[in-house]
């Protein structure tokens, strides 16, 4: 279960293998090793990092403000048997900078658009918190062509007090906190084809949602869904993933070919 971009990285792939692939391509990116540890701001439902404990043996926690998706990822960990490595905590990303806890690598998909314009430096200064010297972050965002205050019937209807960040704005507010910015790739098709997927599944099932929730609510997500579907096709919003990190690391791949081994 996961509401995010997936990663097709074959034509013919189902919506379930981009979305595995696209915690794999995530993965990767942060060049993991056994005994690491891992944070994820905004973790869902926890597959990314029962992947992460299972593929590269790390420990991990991972932040929610959703006891439901706390709790259901927290069962999932357990059912792996996994609970001795990762865990699930409900917990502000605000209250990082606190807490003294450190970590080798951080990752956030899907979450910094609903942080806030003005809270994007304390939001880069907490992840910076967070990371030991020389830590990898790599922040997944929904990205705006300029800074502006977001559509306002998706604000409204669909995400109340959702943002999209400029790319600019984003590496801007890194620079500032000390991070450095080695990687930026764009997922705009992706998240064009994800959203198709999603269209499709949600007119496959529209019955089941007209007869819980009415005409209104059923039409206005098929709105959402095609105009979004709309707006990465033409360019108009973009997706990108940013790797950084917490001041120099000369020991990173100096090329992508790690990606695709």
């Amino acid at each position: 279960m996961s509401y995010s971009c997936a990663y097709f990285e074959k034509p013919d792939a189902t919506l379930y293998q981009a979305q595995l692939a696209k915690i794999d391509h995530s993965l990767r990116k942060l060049n993991l090793s056994e005994g690491m540890s891992l944070l994820d701001i905004g973790c869902g439902w926890g597959g990314l990092l029962i992947a992460a404990a299972k593929r590269y043996k790390v420990k991990g926690l991972g932040l929610t403000l959703s006891q439901e998706q706390c709790k259901e990822a927290n069962a999932r960990i357990q059912a792996e048997g996994l609970s001795h490595m990762v865990e699930v905590r409900v917990m502000d990303y605000r209250d990082l900078e606190k807490s003294g806890l450190k970590f080798d690598r951080i990752v956030s998909i899907g979450m910094v658009e609903h942080v806030g314009r003005d809270n994007y430096p304390l939001y880069m200064r907490c992840a910076k918190a967070a990371l030991n010297p020389g830590g990898v972050f790599l922040l997944h965002s929904i990205t705006g062509r300029k800074e502006n205050p977001g559509d306002p019937w998706i604000k409204k209807y669909i995400f109340p007090g959702g943002v999209l960040p400029s790319l600019r704005e984003l590496i801007h507010q890194a620079y500032e906190e000390g991070f450095l910015v080695s990687d930026v790739e764009s997922l705009r098709l992706h998240y064009y084809k994800t959203l198709l997927c999603w269209y499709h599944n949600f007119q496959e099932h529209r019955q089941e949602v007209l007869s819980m929730m009415g005409e209104e609510f059923t039409r206005m997500w098929e709105l959402y869904l095609g105009s979004c579907a709309a707006s990465f096709h033409w360019a108009n919003i973009d997706i990108h993933q940013i790797l950084m990190t917490a001041g120099c690391n000369n020991d990173l791949p100096m090329t992508r070919d790690y990606l695709y081994r």
